[in-house]
């Protein structure tokens, strides 16, 4: 049988780690053994700072903000910055992602911030009782093609919905709130929140009229073979059961086959999906799979993020033919239910 690949390895304290190879197709098969960086993820047992936020504090901090890669996709990019006594770190992130802006020497090559060049952030409110995010824009904001204007919006929604305690933004522009964006006149006469998707793509013969979103997380490369992960928000036949859609469509892999790497084989089924209160429970069915073998770190935190992304739930207990004792290839437990890591993608700039 072909071996078929997988993420292609690991780097644990500087020293080069292979992935286990086996004979037959399942979790574990590859075609290759070259390594690359994982992504520095986050990972906590048990459902505690389970929010979809990321936790910053005044000094040095990380804070996750959405890039453009150069092949057109936002991915979350976590950047080491300061954060002074005075700064909010919503406007912090914002000012960050302003192309060739004052931060542009701290972003990762390869990746382009979307928010236009000499854009300045006039005002940047929170209200903590709506979970609203309200942010002004002075004058350059609406100098940009109108091609970009999507990517433009979703950058900003999901770098601010992705702080601890917001669910939505509200984007205003000269002294007034917009009601819509001013070139290609996106609507925003109703808050954004991460419903709006991102990289959105629809799968083959869907109809848009009746489909169900689900946001899939894949892997891809920079140009010096660092590994990073790019959500995906993709139209499905509508479902009941978004977990389930998210699996399959998770397990089907990337519809760009040439810039996204699947992190699930094919041959790997879903074999049951329950959600208990904030926890969803996924058994995959693998026959290839022994028990006590080491499953791929990329592979579970891509699943922890799709899972929890287009379901709303604060964690995931993964099993793998009905057993939950797993651990992946850092030696990191997940035989409790994980939750959503608050930053990915460290990627060095």
């Amino acid at each position: 049988m072909i071996q078929k690949r997988w993420i292609r390895g690991a780097v644990l304290s500087g020293v080069l780690v292979l992935p286990i190879l086996t004979s037959g197709c399942g979790l574990f098969s590859q075609e290759t053994s070259q390594s690359i960086d994982p992504p520095q993820i986050e990972v906590k047992d048990g459902v505690d700072n389970a929010e979809t936020g990321q936790a910053v504090v005044e000094g040095e901090t990380q804070m996750t903000v959405y890039l453009e890669d150069r092949n057109g996709y936002l991915a979350p990019i976590s950047l080491t910055t300061t954060l002074g006594a005075n700064e909010q770190a919503g406007q912090k992130a914002l000012e960050m992602m302003v192309e060739n802006g004052a931060y542009a020497s701290q972003l990762p090559e390869d990746f382009r911030a979307v928010i236009p060049q000499g854009t300045q952030i006039k005002s940047y409110t929170y209200d903590k009782e709506q979970k609203l995010a309200t942010v002004e824009f002075s004058e350059p904001f609406a100098d940009y093609n109108a091609q970009d204007e999507r990517t433009i919006v979703e950058a900003i929604t999901w770098t601010l919905t992705a702080m601890t305690g917001i669910e939505g933004v509200e984007i205003w522009y000269e002294g007034a709130k917009l009601p819509e964006m001013p070139v290609d006149g996106y609507p925003l006469d109703e808050k954004l929140t991460r419903a709006v998707g991102i990289n959105i793509e629809a799968a083959e013969g869907v109809n848009y009229g009746q489909s169900t979103p689900v946001t899939l997380y894949f892997s891809a490369q920079t140009l010096n073979d660092e590994q990073y992960y790019v959500p995906v928000t993709r139209l499905v036949a509508r479902s009941s059961d978004p977990a389930k859609a998210a699996l399959e469509q998770l397990i089907s892999g990337p519809l760009n086959k040439k810039e996204l790497t699947s992190v699930i084989l094919p041959d790997v089924l879903v074999n049951d999906i329950v959600r208990e209160g904030n926890t969803v429970t996924v058994d995959l069915k693998d026959e290839a799979y022994q028990e006590g073998q080491k499953l791929p770190t990329e592979m579970l935190q891509a699943l922890v993020l799709s899972v929890t992304e287009s379901t709303g739930a604060a964690a995931v207990q993964i099993k793998v033919n009905g057993e939950a004792n797993i651990v992946d290839m850092k030696d990191q437990s997940y035989s409790e239910p994980v939750s959503r890591p608050h930053h990915v993608n460290a990627i060095k700039s």
